[in-house]
């Protein structure tokens, strides 16, 4: 929970992404309800000029935004905006630019700043444009990569992309295709799947979650005839995982069937291992509701699971869904993390305080 949060009502940052994609529209969207100020306090990281002036190319109805320059200094009963960007931005929508990259970043980090602090509670980052964030500053292929640099506290990332339902984790994940099977490996594997079973209990309130693993090659592997990874690195790595960690985890299953015959159903999660695999049928099935989810780090990131949406910047006709669910999924980690780790506080100092110390001594070697 934050430091200053008098309110019931987590405080929720979102940054404004690429300032000449769709990210502001889809978050003046999201938060333009009133339904959403019952369920948190909005902080949006960036420049109130460049707002308005996607408001006004969009044609957005208005509501009512304090205008801050210090997350310190929010009002609980309408969405704020966190100043952060000094420079002059000029907006061209639909257009990228090192400009727009460069605004990005500066509300990025802003916001993080922010989380790490405890001035904020949970993060939500709107699109960026990977080419044009890019500087001395931010070298990272994404967000998930940064974040686990700047905010993971030693702690690998995970990416999970998630909906009603479905839930699918990457072992590898911004890496070109032609390097995927050489960056799989027993142990990085495990990694993921060690965390991803740790983000199911803990993140998203499921008890023994159940996680398919998917195969590389086609068809699986046919035995070795089209690939010999599952048999050499997939497969070792999850005997590990079940022996030495308690990963109930299955397959490795054929991605092209396993999706087809909607075989996910059947799990609390899916363990992808590469990029498209997972995120091509994730997107089909669940676009406009699509979060993206960084588990693994002691922050809540998320964000939807669309771009910067170049095409059709402007134009008044994104769609906010996926953004709102991301608020939405933000808030639900946060309260499942209180949850979780209340469960599962060690309960011996509450019991020998209850006790007392001339109560009857507690054998911790027999089992009731």
């Amino acid at each position: 929970m934050s430091e200053n949060n008098n309110s019931n009502r987590l405080k929720v940052g979102i940054t404004i992404g690429d300032t000449n994609g769709i990210g502001i529209e889809v978050a003046l969207k999201a938060v333009g309800i009133p339904e959403m100020m019952d369920l948190c306090i909005p902080v949006i990281y960036g420049s109130s000029k460049v707002v308005s002036y996607h408001r006004n190319a969009c044609n957005l109805p208005g509501f009512q935004i304090n205008h801050t320059k210090s997350a310190r200094n929010l009002k609980e009963n309408m969405p704020n905006l966190v100043e952060c960007i000094d420079q002059e931005i000029k907006v061209e929508l639909g257009h990228p630019s090192k400009q727009a990259g460069q605004a990005a970043f500066l509300a990025l980090e802003s916001a993080v700043r922010d989380l790490k602090s405890g001035l904020i509670d949970a993060l939500v980052t709107a699109p960026i444009s990977k080419e044009n964030i890019q500087s001395d500053q931010f070298h990272f292929p994404g967000h998930t990569e940064y974040l686990e640099s700047a905010a993971g506290e030693g702690n690998r990332a995970l990416m999970i992309l998630c909906t009603s339902g479905l839930r699918v984790a990457l072992a590898t994940i911004h890496v070109p295709l032609s390097q995927v099977a050489t960056s799989l490996t027993v142990e990085g594997i495990r990694e993921k799947l060690r965390l991803f079973n740790a983000s199911l209990k803990r993140d998203f309130n499921i008890d023994g979650p159940r996680i398919a693993v998917l195969s590389v090659n086609p068809h699986a592997g046919e035995n070795g005839i089209l690939g010999t990874e599952e048999h050499d690195i997939i497969l070792p790595a999850m005997q590990q995982s079940l022996d030495e960690d308690g990963v109930q985890c299955f397959g490795p299953y054929a991605a092209d069937g396993f999706f087809g015959a909607r075989h996910y159903r059947r799990f609390d999660g899916v363990l992808a291992m590469y990029h498209d695999q997972g995120l091509a049928p994730f997107k089909t099935i669940a676009m406009d509701e699509g979060v993206n989810f960084t588990a693994g780090l002691p922050i809540v990131r998320t964000s939807p699971d669309h771009g910067t949406g170049y095409d059709i910047a402007g134009q008044g006709i994104a769609n906010e869904s996926s953004m709102r669910h991301a608020i939405y999924t933000a808030i639900d980690v946060c309260r499942n993390r209180v949850r979780y780790d209340e469960a599962h506080q060690n309960p011996l100092p509450k019991l020998f305080q209850d006790r007392g110390r001339d109560n009857v001594k507690l054998d911790l070697t027999k089992s009731e």
